[in-house]
């Protein structure tokens, strides 16, 4: 075993400096022993052995040691390298560590910094001080985010009882109300109706621009064109309808080219600038512009076309025969939707002054609407505008006498099984050419079909307020069950969302009127 010569250095001034590190040699030295005796040998106890100064020559004499300095050894010491190597490495900033024995033992890590832990509160909790967002939004009924109560060194610790007053303020705010409003029941539900239609029709605005979004605008001359295939993709009773696509720049959309038939009626002029001319409508037809003549070469037409920003799948006739085979039991529900969608679309006609001569089922189309599921009902387009002329001024309901009639055709063929819907039905296409309604009249009568209330509460203090607004808190729990669910709003829920935002005591009683009135 061969020792090794450790040689601590004396504590002279570098001692007094801190220094951390003690000059050692590694570099062992192997010591002949000759044989065992008192003096070749001493235990680790034995003070070490006097130590050349690493700068002199072996040859020069040893300095003679101040007084009070220790006393150089007379013999070598044994000592572990481990140790000294690991003392002679640089020391964390963290540590410290004072001259002294290489074998004295590691100070202790400094104490971890105490964590104040406080317990979850669902009580509104101020921000950081001097922090902003970048837009105000109204808290609903007061409540804030949790990740508000954990904002920093800087946010409030828990609310005492002044803070919970004002998170008291706050929540007494978003309903309108005063701190003394708490105590007055009336108040109370009048606050929450007024939150709660607030908010459905925040709900039924951004549900409009999700399923109303996407329009492709009009057709420009950088725009190319391409034929997807032959055979139409629709047929109406006197257009036939191609797929086609426009590519711009960076976009690129499919539309439909109207084809008129062969020996088709020509359309009236009036009426199709009057289809250009009107703003972006769900239950209307949008048009992109015409189709440059030779711009599809080998089409199965000829001459300039218009080109629609919708592309139909089918007419009403082809699906209500579908759903007829298939569901027989949802035929009742299928012609109120279809009816309401109609009937919003004359709405917009009838402010227009301009009426539709004839409604048949075969020249209403259907699409898929935008963002839906495919199981969901379809939107229903108003497209043939050939048939549309300008009303001179007369009774209201120009288009109530065929409401009329168009109900009583689809109920009819479509062989609707006996229900309460059912019945509804067929009392609003008696009253229909007998009360002319307007459009958005026969509009709220289907409403109240589809939706309610029922003809129990027709007459004078009927509950329609109470009605009102316990319906929409129901369809707010709807939306919010189907959005933990995962599923999408779709077209129903939307209109629904219309029907109740915009509903008045005085609305549904007019509805349930001409509902409930006996058919002379």
């Amino acid at each position: 075993m061969f020792p090794v010569r450790c040689q601590p250095e004396p504590f002279g001034e570098a001692g007094a400096a801190g220094l951390s590190v003690c000059p050692v040699s590694l570099q062992p030295e192997v010591i002949l022993h000759g044989p065992p005796s008192t003096n070749s040998m001493s235990s680790p106890e034995s003070p070490a052995e006097t130590p050349e100064s690493p700068a002199e020559t072996p040859e020069s004499p040893a300095e003679t040691p101040e007084p009070g300095s220790l006393a150089p050894p007379a013999q070598p010491a044994y000592c572990n390298l481990g140790e000294v190597r690991a003392y002679l490495l640089p020391f964390k900033t963290c540590r410290s560590r004072t001259p002294g024995s290489l074998s004295s033992s590691n100070p202790q890590p400094p104490p971890l910094p105490k964590k104040n832990l406080s317990r979850t509160r669902s009580l509104p909790t101020r921000g950081v001080p001097g922090a902003q967002t970048s837009q105000t939004r109204k808290p609903l009924l007061g409540w804030h985010r949790m990740d508000e109560s954990q904002a920093g060194p800087g946010s409030a610790g828990p609310a005492g009882p002044s803070e919970e007053l004002t998170s008291g303020e706050d929540t007494a705010a978003a309903l309108g109300l005063l701190l003394h409003g708490w105590h007055s029941p009336e108040a109370l539900h009048n606050a929450l109706a007024a939150r709660e239609l607030q908010g459905l029709r925040a709900v039924h605005t951004r549900l409009g621009a999700r399923l109303t979004g996407g329009h492709p605008g009009p057709c420009s001359a950088g725009h190319g064109f391409r034929l997807l295939e032959r055979a139409p993709c629709a047929e109406s009773g006197n257009t036939l309808y191609y797929r086609v696509v426009r590519a711009g720049d960076d976009t690129w959309h499919v539309l439909a080219a109207k084809v008129p038939k062969p020996g088709a009626k020509m359309p009236q002029l009036w009426g199709l600038e009057l289809q250009a001319s009107l703003p972006q409508h769900y239950n209307v037809q949008g048009l992109c512009g015409l189709l440059p003549e030779g711009a599809l070469p080998g089409a199965p037409w000829t001459g300039r076309v218009v080109l629609a920003a919708e592309v139909p799948e089918r007419t009403v006739a082809q699906w209500l025969a579908e759903l007829g085979a298939r569901r027989p039991e949802k035929l009742a529900w299928a012609v109120a939707f279809t009816l309401l969608q109609l009937s919003a679309a004359l709405e917009l006609l009838e402010t227009r002054g301009a009426a539709v001569t004839e409604l048949c089922p075969e020249n209403l189309l259907l699409v898929a609407p935008r963002g839906c599921a495919a199981s969901g009902p379809p939107r229903l387009l108003l497209a043939d505008f050939g048939r549309v002329h300008q009303r001179p001024p007369g009774p209201p309901g120009p288009h109530a006498t065929q409401l009329g009639r168009l109900l009583r055709t689809l109920l009819g063929p479509a062989g609707v099984p006996a229900s309460p819907l059912a019945a509804g039905l067929q009392r609003l296409a008696a009253q229909l050419p007998r009360e002319r309604p307007s459009a958005a009249q026969t509009r709220g009568a289907l409403q109240v079909l589809l939706w309610g209330p029922g003809l129990e509460l027709r007459g004078r203090g009927a509950a329609l307020g109470p009605w009102l607004r316990v319906s929409r808190a129901l369809l707010l729990v709807h939306l919010a069950e189907r959005a933990a669910g995962g599923e999408a709003p779709g077209l129903e829920e939307w209109l629904y969302c219309e029907y109740l935002a915009g509903a008045t005591e005085a609305s549904l009683g007019h509805a349930l009127e001409l509902l409930g009135t006996d058919p002379k």
